[in-house]
């Protein structure tokens, strides 16, 4: 017979985005008609394996409304430090997964929701095997590449941020006659560059799913001259490739290789071709910090409150989702190790096709 619930752990792990914040106060808030205690865990997972365990008692009455007009997440994340790898100072690795098992047991939990994206998720669902508690994880990512949901807390800010970016880039472009390359995030999938790309009229969109040449970029650019228009607007995608097929990345202080840098190459090679003026905006982080959008604060409680529906209805491993216009649930097996990539054949490519929009192939 499963222990009754009293306590639970909420934590948001792997990189910040818009929209966490709803979705935490929507976990306390529900939390709190069924009489259980919400602690926030601090930075991730990080927080249950450090000592002392850092968590604290999220207060109902602080969870006013501003919260969901808030960036970021007040309960801190982390994107590093991989439980099962933990990197050491002498530069080795060691199996850390005891300590955050010994960390959950230490706040008494009966149970833990997770806030997080693909990697997240799927390091999370390796802990709750060890831990053994209740289990109920909730999509965000700006990436959108979370599989078995159709939308995750974040992206529709991430994609109305480049959006605007476009917006504001097209007439500077046409008063100096240039072609302004735009990067946006998207760690391995192309979601953020071709909707964005779509909603803002661009003229290039290149993602990671699709191959690109510099010769059919450098048609389109042409054939957008010979049309009468003295500039021209290119999304990219941070994740896609060079022609030589090698991700650009730039070496970070902790180490780390991150992307960076294809918006910079694309832009040159198509000055070399071409002959173009070209400029290029890197738009990085401001993706992730923004207010979010109405969607993303909507979509923050109807996941977040479901989430703890399913606790209280005895559903666990599971991940809620965003189908077909409702809220659901699904496996977190079914989740865990898994992306969703952007479909060459479906039917944002077929849209971006049949208006002449160029995919670099």
């Amino acid at each position: 017979m499963a222990t009754p619930i009293k306590r639970i752990g909420l934590l948001t792990s792997g990189g910040d985005c818009a929209g966490l914040n709803a979705a935490i106060r929507a976990v306390v808030l529900r939390a709190q008609f069924h009489g259980w205690e919400v602690f926030g865990i601090r930075d991730g997972t990080q927080g249950l394996a450090d000592r002392p365990v850092r968590a604290e008692k999220l207060d109902p009455a602080t969870m006013t409304a501003s919260m969901m007009r808030m960036g970021g997440t007040i309960l801190g994340t982390t994107n590093k430090g991989n439980p099962f790898f933990y990197p050491q100072p002498d530069g080795t690795l060691r199996d850390r997964s005891p300590d955050y098992v010994d960390g959950v047991k230490q706040l008494g939990l009966d149970a833990l929701i997770g806030i997080g994206g693909d990697g997240s998720l799927d390091i999370l669902a390796r802990l709750i095997k060890l831990i053994d508690i209740p289990f109920v994880g909730i999509p965000k990512t700006m990436d959108n590449d979370v599989a078995q949901t159709e939308l995750a807390i974040g992206f529709h800010t991430a994609v109305a941020v480049a959006t605007e970016a476009l917006d504001r880039l097209q007439p500077t472009a046409a008063s100096h006659a240039r072609v302004m390359v735009l990067e946006v995030m998207g760690r391995d999938a192309g979601h953020v560059a071709l909707e964005a790309g779509l909603a803002g009229g661009a003229d290039v969109i290149l993602i990671p799913e699709i191959p690109w040449s510099i010769d059919s970029i450098a048609r389109k650019i042409e054939a957008v001259r010979n049309g009468g228009r003295n500039f021209a607007l290119v999304v990219v995608s941070e994740a896609v490739r060079t022609a030589e097929g090698v991700g650009v990345k730039k070496l970070q202080v902790d180490g780390q290789q991150r992307y960076g840098g294809i918006g910079e190459y694309v832009a040159q090679m198509l000055a070399d071709k071409t002959g173009a003026e070209t400029r290029v905006t890197v738009l990085g982080h401001v993706q992730r910090g923004s207010p979010p959008t109405h969607t993303d604060r909507l979509l923050g409680q109807a996941l977040g409150v479901h989430a703890v529906n399913l606790l209280a209805a005895g559903k666990y491993n599971r991940m809620v989702a965003w189908i077909d216009r409702e809220v659901t649930d699904v496996p977190l097996d079914d989740v865990a190790g898994k992306s969703q990539t952007v479909n060459p054949n479906g039917t944002m490519v077929q849209t971006a096709r049949a208006l002449g929009i160029c995919l670099g192939d």
